[in-house]
């Protein structure tokens, strides 16, 4: 059988432990016999990043603004205990971070729906899908810790030394105080982002924030996206028979609790960070979560939204074998192969990723499962598998 051919290569960027196991085997077993894979090759472990000084991470992601589809595995963020472990030069920051600020995208989670896997709210029939802003709120906050009686004030000295003053508090004793800031540029790519993105899925688009009790931040957040949409994007919801709609965060989560689902639903980042786990957990599993970055210029990063699976990673360098779930990541390059075949007028190839999700999906409905899924799965039949195995089932039905 002749290989699917590409025109563009995909900016492929390589990750950690057992999902840069799970990678190597998803190329060799379902995407190598079909496709004639191109990809530029990035390798983003946490060994060659500290190599680079994490310029690879850098490198990897003005690539991907330039040929416009990557797909990223699974990457350790480190913390003290990895500076020890993998004997690191420094602390670096997240890679996916690192990727969202040179993207200027907003990463869009949905779960990865499947016969005999009942969400846990029962009316959920179709994926909710978060978008999450990426910048500033609290991931960007400075924080003070007051010790005793004292007078705290918010301060915007200007350019030409002009001074605003507001009292936050008069602490009569020991307290803490933060403060959060956002532009109103990341605001607006948030915004345009997420009504792209709308329309490219065919979802209602839902926005929420506490407008109502934050009424200059969340009130800025609410005023963009109106305007974005009047301006730029309201005509184009009408012809395509979807709408957008406000509400409060609290009244959004009522509604999506009480919802059939089939929405996407943008969240400031916190609310977002949050939202995006309620309902991948309420789904079953992170590992049956895709996760894409979507940047207002039309650039698409797909990942898994789980992290590097360690605990089976270390399993599996004692020579056990390991039922890991590889859904999220082949759910990654098939969105990746989808954007670049849409892209690149390849019908074929879109076919194909249409043809890859199918087949690893109805492999779980007959019951083939990872060890992750057997307490999930409804199936008078279930039978679990390691994870080459799962994946050598799914190839068979491709073939």
């Amino acid at each position: 059988m002749a290989k699917i051919q590409m025109k563009t290569p995909l900016v492929e960027m390589d990750g950690d432990e057992m999902t840069r196991i799970i990678w190597k085997q998803i190329k060799e077993i379902v995407l190598e016999p079909f496709v004639d894979l191109k990809t530029e090759y990035f390798d983003l472990g946490l060994p060659h990043r500290d190599e680079t000084d994490d310029q690879v991470t850098i490198d990897a992601a003005n690539r991907a603004a330039e040929l416009g589809v990557a797909v990223k595995c699974a990457t350790i963020t480190p913390n003290a205990q990895r500076m020890d472990e993998y004997k690191l030069k420094q602390m670096w920051k997240s890679p996916n971070g690192t990727i969202r600020a040179i993207l200027d995208g907003t990463v869009f989670r949905a779960p990865i729906l499947v016969k005999g896997i009942s969400p846990f709210v029962s009316c959920w029939k179709k994926p909710i899908t978060l978008a999450r802003h990426a910048y500033g709120d609290v991931y960007r906050d400075t924080e003070m810790y007051v010790s005793d009686k004292a007078t705290a004030e918010l301060v915007v000295t200007y350019e030409d030394g002009h001074q605003e003053v507001k009292k936050i508090h008069d602490f009569k004793g020991p307290g803490v105080i933060e403060g959060m800031h956002n532009l109103d540029a990341s605001i607006e790519a948030f915004a345009r982002s997420c009504f792209m993105y709308a329309l490219d899925i065919h979802q209602d688009l839902w926005f929420a924030t506490k407008d109502t009790i934050s009424k200059v931040y969340d009130h800025r957040f609410k005023d963009i996206f109106q305007e974005i949409y009047d301006k730029e994007f309201k005509d184009r919801f009408e012809e395509a028979g979807i709408t957008y709609f406000y509400t409060l965060i609290d009244d959004a989560v009522a509604r999506v609790m009480r919802s059939e689902g089939g929405m996407l639903w943008a969240c400031k980042n916190y609310d977002g960070d949050v939202m995006s786990d309620m309902v991948a957990s309420a789904c079953g599993s992170l590992a049956m979560m895709t996760s894409v970055l979507v940047s207002p210029s039309g650039k698409y990063e797909f990942e898994a939204a789980h992290g590097t699976v360690t605990r089976h990673y270390y399993r599996y360098l004692k020579g056990e074998t390991t039922s890991t779930n590889p859904m999220a990541t082949l759910f990654a390059w098939s969105g990746a192969l989808r954007k670049r075949g849409q892209l690149d007028g390849l019908d074929d190839l879109v076919a194909f990723a249409d043809k890859l999700e199918k087949a690893s999906i109805e492999t779980i409905e007959e019951g083939t499962i990872t060890g992750d899924l057997n307490s999930l799965l409804e199936h008078p039949n279930k039978r679990v598998v390691n994870t080459e195995e799962f994946l050598r089932a799914i190839a068979a039905k491709l073939a």
